[in-house]
């Protein structure tokens, strides 16, 4: 999520659409609330902290201006980053201090930046998801430049290098385990209201390349019918082991998912979307998302349908009426990720550009009852709003405050 080559290669990856039917209505008994929620991201300073190292006392201020400005805009739910890259937001046992704090992985920041965000966003009334990225190790290659403390540094065969960049290898059982408990130590201290894990698992592809995980598929591929089928399953089974994990530790806590829009085009499989997308979850990220809501893993799915109505590469009103029906009659709920970002950006199409755009989003959605709210990409923009088009959604759908859905 953020300002990274995925968004730019996602768009490229995808042609023409064609528009699917309307999704039929929820069952009886569907949760009220709505959710108006913002990813608050961390990775590349995107959204906080403005800049490593500066005082806790600022880096303290500016998220709660984070927070103020969430509720001035009406929202209800933040999403922080608190695991950006196999690093920590808090004092974990399990890995370092993130190096967006002080500039220098591990090193302490003299304060406890998730506990602050739980305590603050409760006291302003809002709910607070603590958003992980599960396998992402750094940004870079290079292992000897990971801090002295970080399990990688013992463990050099959890890791994989794969387009510059390392990850931790989902087909290891020892790395999964490991993930989930680094992941449920900040669950099992704060009150979260929620557990979110982005649209990363195996990495987005890069051309030429292979994702080296050879040792793992022989000791542990064993009975599937392929590679891909073993790569699925180990994500299948993070995800329920970790929704079952939550749920025993923090039953209060809801755990949801926000995968890259597109499950599978229908010309590869008859139950997916009328898209031509280059990239395919189930296929590329071997992320089963559908599966997921279906079967019902998760409390909610937060696709990113990152396009504009009318697109001709990827219609928003086809990929929401798909992942309706994905979602009907099951107890999973739906909330769609918005590309506020992209409003006012020069560099995209002509939709963008118009203030309206992403209130005519809203308002399409709400034919559909399965949808339960929406989650905008992301903090700094629905602060700067440079073109207005976030303070047209709160003119136009958000006049008055609500719960979020439960």
């Amino acid at each position: 999520m953020g300002r990274v080559s995925r968004r730019a290669f996602a768009v490229a990856a995808l042609s023409t659409l064609v528009a699917a039917g309307d999704a039929a209505a929820v069952p009886r008994g569907a949760p009220t609330g709505e959710m108006r929620g913002m990813w608050l991201a961390t990775v590349l300073h995107r959204d906080w902290p403005s800049r490593p190292g500066a005082a806790a006392s600022a880096q303290r201020a500016e998220l709660c201006a984070h927070l103020d400005t969430a509720v001035r805009r009406r929202l209800n739910t933040v999403f922080f980053q608190v695991r950006p890259s196999a690093d920590a937001l808090w004092p974990s046992p399990y890995e370092p201090w993130s190096e967006y704090l002080t500039g220098t992985q591990g090193a302490d920041p003299g304060w406890d930046p998730l506990g602050t965000a739980v305590e603050e966003a409760h006291a302003r009334g809002l709910e607070l998801h603590a958003w992980f990225n599960p396998y992402r190790i750094a940004l870079h290659a290079d292992p000897a430049r990971l801090a002295a403390s970080h399990p990688v540094r013992t463990h050099r065969e959890w890791a994989v290098a794969y387009g510059g960049k390392l990850y931790y290898n989902p087909g290891l059982p020892q790395v999964r385990a490991f993930v989930q408990t680094a992941v449920l130590d900040a669950v099992r201290r704060y009150p979260v209201d929620g557990v979110h894990f982005d649209d990363y698992f195996y990495p987005y592809p890069v051309a030429g390349r292979s994702f080296d995980d050879d040792a793992a598929y022989a000791a542990h591929g064993g009975g599937f019918p392929s590679r891909a089928a073993w790569r699925r399953n180990n994500i299948d089974l993070l995800v329920r082991e970790t929704a079952a994990r939550i749920r025993q530790l923090r039953p209060t806590a809801r755990f949801g998912i926000s995968p890259f829009g597109v499950w599978r085009n229908a010309s590869t499989d008859s139950r997916g979307s009328h898209t031509r997308a280059g990239v395919q979850t189930y296929d590329d990220l071997y992320a089963d998302t559908r599966t997921w809501v279906r079967s019902g893993w998760l409390d909610y799915i937060c696709p990113q349908i990152y396009w504009n109505i009318g697109y001709t590469a990827a219609d928003y009103a086809e990929l929401v009426s798909w992942w309706a029906g994905v979602a009907q009659g099951t107890s999973v709920q739906l909330y769609v990720g918005e590309a506020l970002y992209k409003a006012g950006d020069p560099q995209q199409p002509a939709a963008w550009q118009d203030p309206a755009e992403l209130s005519r989003h809203l308002t399409l959605a709400q034919r559909y009852p399965q949808v339960r709210g929406h989650v905008f990409f992301a903090a700094e923009e629905v602060g700067a709003d440079r073109v207005g088009a976030m303070a047209r959604v709160v003119a136009d759908h958000y006049r008055q405050p609500a719960v979020p859905p439960h």
